[in-house]
């Protein structure tokens, strides 16, 4: 009789997704962006977190006002991912990074405003600031890519939609001490690292046998 092998678990695929890190410069102290999570949702409950989402079909439709700078090296998705990035971020706070442009009238929706506006986003204003892989383990996966942006270039006013609370600008200290998962650590550290002279390296976070891993 032989014994049977345990079936090892079937690893989830992670989904694509894009946040925006938004950096007010102008105090001594950089001031970051950032909203809590419900405590219903799924996915990271009641932590803190930058305006983002998951890359959605329309994001590949949708035309910029301007497009990515050719360091924003994200591979072939990368400008949808941008595009996702400040999509998800105006439906979050209601901030735009736009310029008068046309998303043109195939994109859905979730880019009515736009459209109606006369806007599209500023992809110029963006810069690659760091990705990151959820762990095999996870029930929910995402390959996230963040990019950074300065508040200078922003438009609009301040106002949740709700899906995150006590939205506000943290000065970075103080960001570092709110209940954050170890990616958004991650990505914080990294904000710090480029403002004390670092260079503009994308590192990768991602995990192997259970253990974080920093690329490069």
């Amino acid at each position: 009789m032989t014994s049977e092998v345990p079936l090892r678990p079937r690893s989830i695929r992670p989904r694509d997704a894009a946040s925006l890190v938004l950096v007010d410069d102008q105090g001594d102290e950089p001031r970051i962006l950032m909203g809590r999570r419900h405590a219903r949702m799924a996915f990271v409950p009641d932590a803190f977190v930058f305006p983002g989402g998951k890359l959605d079909p329309d994001d590949f439709i949708a035309r910029p006002a301007t497009e990515l700078p050719a360091a924003v090296n994200f591979g072939p998705k990368a400008r949808a991912l941008a595009m996702a990035a400040i999509r998800e971020t105006f439906e979050e706070t209601a901030l735009l990074l736009a310029a008068p442009g046309e998303v043109g009238a195939e994109a859905a929706q979730s880019w009515a405003h736009f459209r109606e506006c006369g806007i599209a986003p500023r992809l110029d204003a963006l810069s690659a600031l760091a990705r990151a892989i959820t762990p095999v383990g996870s029930p929910i996966r995402f390959h996230a890519r963040f990019f950074t942006a300065s508040a200078s270039a922003l438009e609009g006013t301040l106002a949740g939609s709700g899906e995150l609370e006590d939205l506000d600008w943290y000065p970075l200290s103080e960001a570092l001490k709110l209940p954050i998962i170890d990616v958004t650590e991650f990505v914080l550290h990294e904000v710090a690292r480029r403002r004390n002279g670092g260079t503009d390296r994308v590192p990768l976070y991602s995990y192997r046998n259970g253990q974080p891993l920093r690329r490069p």
